[in-house]
């Protein structure tokens, strides 16, 4: 059996674009899906490390009440599927329960890679646009290369990884599914 489990970001809910065909590609190879839909966020966190930790923080509380039921050992493979301050949750929250949970983090946060173990430790990949406001590349690049983690840049992207451009944007989604798909097949 498998398990995917979707974290959210803070204004990404897990029916936006990358985290619904995200989930719909898991759900479509077998993984059962778990979503940790927390909510109930400050406004205007960007910029400020204070109300971002306050929203790591109140999501990995909720996160942990959400989880709660789902009896991880049964299954043989997880996946974590995570969005922004999500990739920060899901990789902490791994760490702490002590699951071998594998991971596809979109767009993270710089704060994430605290949380991130290396790819010798635990598989994961990296999704990242290079018109990020809420993260560097060259961090995103450093956290990435010292966790040996594949990073794939979306170049012009913002922080959803779309460039303004809806044709662009859908070519871009369509690369980063299939990407998303090959690792969900690895075995």
């Amino acid at each position: 059996m498998k398990l995917a489990v979707i974290f959210p970001g803070v204004g990404y809910h897990t029916d936006k674009p990358l985290l619904y065909y995200g989930k719909k590609t898991a759900r479509e190879l077998g993984y059962d899906i778990a979503e940790a839909p927390y909510g109930n966020f400050e406004k205007n966190i960007k910029g400020s490390a204070k109300k971002m930790e306050e929203a790591f923080l109140s999501a990995r509380r909720q996160a942990e009440k959400l989880l709660e039921d789902i009896e991880f050992r049964q299954y043989e493979r997880i996946v974590f599927i995570s969005k922004s301050v999500g990739t920060a949750v899901a990789a902490s929250y791994a760490a702490d329960h002590h699951i071998q949970a594998e991971h596809i983090y979109y767009t993270p946060v710089t704060a994430s890679f605290q949380f991130m173990k290396s790819c010798g430790e635990q598989r994961g990949i990296v999704f990242h646009g290079t018109a990020d406001p809420w993260a560097d590349t060259a961090d995103i690049t450093k956290g990435c290369r010292e966790r040996e983690l594949p990073l794939y840049t979306i170049q012009k992207a913002d922080h959803s990884l779309e460039t303004g451009d809806v044709l662009t944007d859908i070519k871009n989604l369509r690369k980063i599914m299939e990407q998303t798909k090959t690792f969900l097949e690895k075995s």
